[in-house]
């Protein structure tokens, strides 16, 4: 067309050609969207953001109606480890962090289409005095360090007396407490440090004191309190728990400290935003704010109720509770629904409402799966040299790993590369379902090797040990009277073809993967959404922002040598127990 004008024709169409690219563009890459059809009004997009604060950084996502991630941050959060089995970290660092994602992802879009706030986080304790500054959880009087993370152990002796007592609380966390709970760990800073507790005014739950940071309502969340304080639906707290386990000073001032108004996962919060918050994390003021999840069970939240039509899926036309969501990071976390209670020796639960409004959960989980791999990898002699040629070939640790497999399999299926070398994963305790804090890893089939090829070997032995913990958990489930048929997978490690492939091949059963990645940043806006008031419940939004990607299916002809596996594994920590029987007559 161009061709056919004269000079002064075309510069007059430039402002418009501009004009019209600029246009394009802009609904290309910019969130502030609006859906026209011909004849119709205009109708602005709804955008919700989701806020996770994980083990190691603090993540934030803009999400419209629709599930899709139109803008996402990430900044990192200080760990402390000043003792083995001792995490800390500070609150004021995770609050600074939200902030600052909080800002970037929203940073231009118009503040009247964003409708609400969805915070999740691990299930860490924050401890603030009665004016709501931090306190030391520490020996060195460091105050600014006042959250005792999830993964911290220093309560074993606590855990272990509590679960003694076997008060009937203990029969929703699958029999026994675990010292990743909250009790134990409220018992060590009484027994520890007499002074932080006296000056204690609140203990939250880390979900719970973000959405306090927001609004100014010490209102807790029901998932925080049933999965992690032995709150329950129906009864709430039971004083005769805590006062046999000695804090009965909790009970005095009717629950106070730890949360004597528990409201629903996705329900607002006080009056939304205050507008300190709101300036914190340029937001408007007022939006609402929704009660909180625990990370794991946002995950759960944001993939485990999608709509699956169309893909041959055994869990088609089922209910959910055909289902299992994993959710699988620095830990992993197995969430299996139901609708009547279901009490499985070695798994927590069942817990009423704690993620899906109406149905019972189970939670089996795994204390340490991505720090795991992490640690085995990163120790072994020849990580500097995957890191350089990994380096040099532009791509991550894993994914040239992964490759480095494929090169050394030769006509073997890769997983059957471990014939001979085995991993019992409980490098950090085990959570489920032997819920037992005192076992440790196990490696056998080791060799005087020290290159790439032996540490791809042990990379992939612990990556099938992961997947083994994982049947062994669904098995668990299942002999309980859980029906599960498909697993869904989301979280760091679900970015893992192998992990993943794994998974399918060692469980035999499909691996549905989200069509977002960040699944559980997804979940967060879920809440939020809800809270907002345009969806009328998590289930309408959960179907309506759910979506699925790839589905990976099992290789069944492989079964007969991964059922050899498993029973290897099982062997494994038989053996280890032995040895323990052995050295204790010492």
């Amino acid at each position: 067309m161009f061709g056919l004008m004269g000079g002064q024709q075309l510069l007059a169409l430039f402002p418009l050609v501009i004009l019209s690219a600029f246009n394009y563009f802009s609904c290309l890459f910019l969130p502030q969207v609006l859906l026209k059809m011909p004849g119709e009004k205009q109708t602005a997009v709804k955008y919700y953001v989701g806020v996770d604060v994980g083990s190691a950084s603090v993540r934030a996502a803009l999400v419209d109606g629709f599930g899709t991630v139109v803008a996402h941050a990430e900044q990192p959060i200080q760990v402390w480890e000043p003792r083995p089995d001792h995490y800390e970290q500070s609150s004021a660092d995770i609050w600074a962090a939200c902030c600052s994602v909080t800002e970037e992802v929203v940073r231009g879009v118009d503040a009247s289409q964003i409708r609400g706030i969805g915070f999740d986080a691990t299930c860490s304790l924050v401890v603030v005095d009665k004016q709501f500054q931090p306190l030391a959880v520490n020996s060195e009087g460091q105050s600014h360090r006042n959250v005792i993370m999830w993964m911290d152990h220093r309560a074993a002796s606590q855990v272990e007396r509590i679960n003694a007592t076997q008060h009937r609380v203990l029969n929703y966390v699958g029999g026994a407490m675990s010292v990743e709970m909250q009790p134990p760990k409220l018992l060590w800073i009484k027994e520890n440090l007499p002074e932080s507790w006296e000056k204690v005014g609140y203990f939250f739950d880390l979900p719970d004191f973000l959405s306090w940071k927001a609004t100014g309502v010490t209102a807790r969340s029901l998932c925080t309190v049933v999965c992690k304080w032995t709150y329950t639906s129906d009864r709430g707290w039971d004083d005769s728990f805590w006062k046999m386990i000695g804090l009965e000073d909790l009970v005095k001032d009717k629950y106070e400290k730890i949360g004597n108004h528990v409201l629903s996962p996705g329900e607002a919060v006080g009056e939304g935003l205050t507008a300190d918050a709101a300036q914190d994390l340029g937001l408007p003021e007022g939006i609402a704010v929704a009660a909180s999840l625990i990370d794991a069970h946002a995950g759960g939240l944001g993939v485990i109720g999608a709509d699956v039509k169309g893909h041959n899926l055994p869990c088609e036309n089922q209910p959910i509770t055909s289902r299992v969501a994993m959710i699988c990071g620095t830990s992993s976390c197995h969430m299996g629904v139901s609708e009547t209670p279901i009490f499985v020796p070695g798994v927590w639960g069942p817990y009423f409402s704690a993620m899906v409004p109406g149905l019972w959960l189970n939670e089996g989980g795994q204390s340490a799966t991505g720090k795991l791999i992490d640690h085995v990898v990163r120790g072994h002699v020849a990580f500097p040299e995957l890191e350089a040629k990994a380096a040099a070939s532009a791509h991550s640790i894993y994914t040239y790993l992964n490759s480095h497999l494929d090169l050394i399999k030769k006509s073997l299926p890769v997983g059957f590369l471990t014939v001979d070398l085995h991993v019992w994963p409980d490098f950090h305790g085990n959570r489920s379902p032997l819920t037992d804090l005192t076992l440790k890893g196990m490696v056998v089939g080791l060799t005087l090797s020290r290159g790439l090829d032996e540490l791809a070997l042990i990379y992939l032995a612990t990556i099938q040990a992961i997947a083994l913990g994982t049947r062994h958990i669904l098995e668990a489930m299942q002999a309980a009277g859980h029906d599960i048929t498909t697993l869904f997978l989301c979280g760091g490690l679900s970015k893992n073809p192998l992990f993943v492939q794994m998974h399918a091949d060692i469980t035999g059963k499909p691996v549905v993967l989200s069509k977002e990645v960040e699944s559980v940043l997804v979940g967060a806006a879920i809440l939020g959404a809800c809270a907002s008031g345009d969806f009328a419940s998590i289930q309408e939004a959960m179907a309506k922002m759910g979506k699925i990607g790839r589905v990976v299916q099992p290789n069944h002809e492989h079964k007969r040598f991964y059922d050899k596996k498993y029973e290897v594994f099982l062997k494994l920590v038989e053996h280890q127990r032995e040895y323990r029987s052995i050295m204790s007559s010492v």
